[in-house]
């Protein structure tokens, strides 16, 4: 299995990218393929500041609510 090398991972399957200041946060496969069918996504604003560490968003999908935190 690879892991693209510009993400850094979080022990709860999140990821992130750093572009300058600005950071892109997703989920790995793993973490995709257990929650099943996503239903609904909450996330910050655009530009919104996240503090490493804290839960920022939820995703809910037909199996479970996850709180995402930020790696």
């Amino acid at each position: 299995m690879s892991f693209p090398s510009e993400l850094k991972y979080s022990k709860d399957h999140e990821w992130v990218r750093v572009d300058g200041s600005k950071a892109v946060i997703g989920i790995t496969a793993h973490a995709a393929e257990a929650l099943g069918d996503v239903v609904f996504v909450e996330l910050p604003e655009v530009d919104d500041s996240v503090a490493a560490n804290d839960a920022f968003g939820s995703v809910e999908s037909v199996k479970a609510v996850s709180d995402v935190f930020s790696p």
